[in-house]
């Protein structure tokens, strides 16, 4: 039987994440269109909305989907979740998504939700498994890959379309991807030079 990363160091931080989207959600509609990524009120320097669309969503079912994706992630990579790792990332990925939607994306004038931004912890989570050793790291990241691949090529799931009132943000799961392997190479090499650095000031 699998142990789940239950300690508070782990899920802490998601547990805040969770409690935010879900704290917006119910603020109603006022909130979101105040919060979600709109190209043209980023053009009017409503910054802000790069990382607040993230934590927006279109109804409850779309609330719903994303907390077990977020639950699910919790399970499968809660052991490399230190509350400020974890909300970093989030971050940094949430940011990343919206920057790609916004450069790369054009024609995609609205967007909320937390999917781009749980692609990127997904991937940063199997890389960190494969770095740890954990075989079905590679498994989880041959996975997501064909996933966007797939959807690259055929587009979004009428069905999930149909279920969270909205189309699905494709290319948004493909930039959040990118930004968990930026991340996590990032942080490996920062990794790798302190250590070279301390090592080369005992010699």
């Amino acid at each position: 039987m699998v142990a789940l990363p239950v300690k508070p160091q782990f899920s802490l931080g998601p547990l805040i994440l969770a409690i935010v989207c879900i704290a917006f959600f119910f603020a109603g509609q006022s909130m979101t269109d105040l919060l979600a990524y709109d190209r043209y009120a980023l053009q009017s320097m409503e910054t802000w909305r790069l990382i607040s669309g993230n934590l927006i969503h279109t109804n409850g079912y779309h609330l719903l989907l994303n907390l077990v994706g977020l639950a699910l992630l919790w399970a499968l990579h809660g052991e490399h979740y230190r509350p400020v790792t974890f909300l970093k990332l989030f971050i940094w990925c949430g940011l990343g998504t919206s920057l790609g939607i916004y450069f790369l994306s054009p024609q995609l004038i609205w967007y909320v939700g937390l999917s781009g931004a749980l692609h990127g912890i997904f991937v940063w989570g199997a890389f960190m498994d494969i770095l740890n050793k954990v075989r079905s790291g590679w498994l989880l990241l041959a996975g997501v890959a064909a996933k966007l691949v797939f959807e690259q090529l055929q587009g979004s799931s009428e069905d999930v379309a149909s279920l969270i009132d909205a189309s699905v943000a494709v290319d948004a799961h493909l930039y959040g991807a990118v930004c968990g392997v930026l991340l996590f190479v990032l942080m490996w090499g920062s990794s790798l030079a302190a250590g070279f650095i301390a090592s080369r000031r005992k010699a």
